[in-house]
This record gives C-alpha cells, sequence and structure tokens, in this order.
C-alpha cells in the first residue's frame, strides 16, 4: 500500500508529462487539465491502496480512459467523428531517435550558442507539432514508450492491446515523425 507522500511524490513526479500526453491527444489545454486532475483524483480515491510499484501502470490506464471517455462525450456534443489515420506507413526502415538528435556535441544543454539554443527550440516546437498530428494511438503509443519510457509490455497493458499492436503504433508513429521531420529540413 502506498503512502500518502509516496503517492503525492508520484503525482508530482507525473503531472507535467501528463498534462502534456494529453494536451497532444485532445489538442485543448483546459480539457487535458481537467482530464489529468480527474486522473489523479480516480488514482487518489479509488487505487491509494496499490502498491508504489503498480501506481504508474494504474495512472496510465486511467488516464487513457479518461481520454477515451473525453472523447466519446465530444463525439456524441458534436456528431463529429475525427479520422486520425492521415498518414500512410512509411516503407523507410531508418531507425529515428529524438534524444540522439538534440543531444548537444559534449552531451550538456549548457555549452550550447544562442543560436543552438534557439535552433534546439524551435525544432521541439517541430517536433511537437508532428507529434501532435499523429493517429491517437500512434502518438499513445509513441508518447508511453519513447516519453513515459515503458517497455512494451508495459505499454501494451496501459494501452489496454497487444505487444504487437505497439510494436506496430511505435513503427509507424517513429517512421511518420521521422518523414515528416525529414521534409521539414530535420535529420538525425
Amino acid at each position: 500500500m502506498a503512502t500518502d507522500k509516496e503517492l503525492s511524490e508520484f503525482l508530482k513526479s507525473v503531472e507535467k508529462r501528463a498534462f502534456k500526453r494529453t494536451a497532444y491527444t485532445v489538442r485543448d489545454d483546459d480539457a487535458a487539465l481537467d482530464i489529468v486532475q480527474d486522473s489523479m483524483i480516480r488514482l487518489a480515491e479509488k487505487y491509494f491502496d496499490r502498491p508504489p510499484a503498480e501506481l504508474p501502470l494504474v495512472f496510465q490506464r486511467i488516464l487513457s480512459n479518461a481520454t477515451i471517455d473525453w472523447f466519446r462525450r465530444q463525439k456524441v456534443r458534436t456528431s463529429l467523428v475525427q479520422n486520425f489515420s492521415q498518414f500512410e506507413p512509411s516503407e523507410d526502415t531508418g531507425e529515428f531517435d529524438l534524444l540522439e538528435m538534440l543531444e548537444a556535441a559534449d552531451g550538456s544543454a549548457a555549452a550550447e550558442s544562442a543560436a543552438d539554443s534557439v535552433s534546439r527550440s524551435q525544432i521541439l516546437l517541430a517536433i511537437d507539432a508532428e507529434v501532435a498530428l499523429l493517429p491517437a494511438r500512434q502518438r499513445e503509443a509513441f508518447l508511453l514508450r519513447y516519453w513515459e519510457e515503458f517497455d512494451v509490455a508495459e505499454t501494451a497493458l496501459a494501452m489496454g492491446c497487444s505487444e504487437g499492436s505497439v510494436k506496430t503504433h511505435c513503427s509507424r508513429a517513429v517512421h511518420a515523425l521521422a518523414m515528416a521531420l525529414k521534409a521539414k529540413g530535420i535529420e538525425p
């Protein structure tokens, strides 16, 4: 059973990433904030008796379900079906690692010049924009695997799908991001 302090520390450690991930998904900062807050409250109210090691997966599942519920409510309210599958899978088999691309020459951000810092900020904004354009399931798999650093099994559990589906979604997301960023002149 997680103590109040452990639960509080866990929630503090995930709040910013959870907000960013949800904002990417719903594309509305106010709605994302509501979803994250509701998910945190649900975790604290209903799953406080879980061991601390289980909190990350339980929280991600709650957050995913809350996000899906938000989309369902939006669909009913607006009677629109949004199509997130705008991209075709890429034939390119090259790997693309965002972290390697953005790492400074000596491994620290402090060594960057002002021009490098501005360039890095622009690249990060371009990456943010492209991640936001990914189809929902690809974006969710990508963010869980590479942002939250979950392994394939944890991601599958959080998303409620098979490990093979996670691998497919991640592969398609990485290829779509690599193609979109390459088209903007950003290469690893």
